[in-house]
């Protein structure tokens, strides 16, 4: 008797909890996510043997082992799944079921990509960039449509529900060309920019309705950057130790997308696209650390947590190798490798993305907090 009241209640429960979720879905059905190494999930690292995500203390504080991260933990796309109760995005080199493993979504973006196409970066000295462009992931996308849908009634009612995150996509290009002057950069971003709205476009054509174009984050505190560009003018950098003119480059590069965007808006009225503002979303963290739990010192906080010597704790010793070593607390720093992010700051710019206000316009309510 006691067997069949509680069958019952366990079936009335399971019964109701079946309906308020079939009531209630989740605000979106997939995330499918384009960008370099601050959102790759698996897809260089399936490629290389021996790339840094593989090593030693990456993904040591969330995942307690390397997981194809560039950080020592999640990533904003991680936390984003996470947030709208999806699972982690599987990156597309790794997927072996098909449907099973991207009815929910799939992450196409790849560590040392850009906005621009390889042939650009052909010819400079020392610089090596993978031929997985932002172009190239789109070629993926497109390849993998067919196992996501049969026909065009099937992905336009799929996608109608989907997520497309376009970035953060561009800053490995100024990386590669940190050679060149500020002037020469700045004759790149519009070339970055057409890039980055050109498969915009493409995806809504393809029958994205609802899609993230990122800014990009503010260079001039990027520690790998702050190490190569050292300066001994004081008027070189602002009151927060980050350097003006990567950091105006950004602006200016920001700028020209937004502008973009409102391009690709006319263009396609139908479409919801949604900017996000790493910039001013990351540069509060260096401006005001503290408050969000990371250290006070502006001079340690610019430093990198895993890495080797010089003023910023980075050399030309990458994390994990020998003669590097880590931060007793990943939390209180910012920066983790130099050019990446500590999962506590991905965790904090995520929260400002979904929470606010650094979203325009603001994207569905997630139904799960940040914790």
């Amino acid at each position: 008797m006691k067997i069949s009241i509680l069958f019952g209640i366990t079936f009335a429960c399971g019964f109701f909890g079946n309906f308020i979720s079939n009531a209630n879905p989740l605000p979106y059905e997939a995330i499918f996510n384009f960008g370099d190494s601050t959102s790759d999930t698996g897809n260089a690292a399936f490629d290389h043997l021996n790339v840094m995500e593989k090593l030693i203390p990456y993904g040591s504080t969330y995942f307690k082992h390397p997981s194809g991260r560039q950080s020592n933990g999640r990533l904003i796309i991680d936390f984003i799944a996470e947030a709208y109760g999806l699972p982690f995005l599987p990156a597309y080199k790794n997927i072996t079921k098909i449907p099973d493993d991207i009815k929910k979504g799939v992450n196409f973006a790849y560590a040392g990509s850009t906005a621009l196409d390889v042939k650009y970066f052909s010819g400079i000295s020392g610089v090596s960039a993978p031929k997985e462009s932002l172009n190239v992931q789109f070629d993926w996308f497109k390849k993998l449509k067919p196992d996501l849908c049969k026909s065009k009634e099937e992905c336009d009612s799929f996608f109608k529900n989907s997520l497309f995150i376009v970035g953060e996509i561009g800053g490995n290009d100024i990386f590669y060309h940190l050679s060149k002057t500020i002037t020469e950069l700045r004759e790149k971003v519009p070339l970055m920019v057409e890039s980055i709205k050109n498969t915009t476009n493409a995806l809504i054509e393809e029958g994205a309705v609802e899609l993230v174009v990122p800014g990009n984050f503010p260079m001039g505190c990027n520690t790998d950057i702050l190490s190569k560009k050292i300066s001994q003018k004081k008027e070189d950098y602002d009151e927060f130790g980050c350097l003006i003119a990567y950091n105006t480059l950004i602006e200016y590069f920001n700028e020209q997308l937004k502008k973009s965007i409102e391009t690709i808006k006319q263009k396609h009225p139908q479409a919801k696209i949604v900017y996000f503002d790493y910039y001013n979303d990351a540069k509060r963290l260096y401006q005001t650390p503290q408050q969000y739990g990371f250290i006070s010192d502006k001079v340690e906080i610019l430093k990198a947590c895993c890495g080797g010597s010089g003023p910023y704790h980075h050399d030309e010793y990458w994390c994990g190798t020998p003669n590097t070593t880590v931060c007793s607390d990943p939390s209180k720093l910012i920066n983790w490798d130099g050019p990446h992010f500590t999962e506590a700051a991905y965790k904090q710019i995520a929260k400002g993305l979904i929470e606010g206000p650094f979203a325009y316009p603001s994207l569905k309510p997630a139904p799960f907090k940040i914790a």
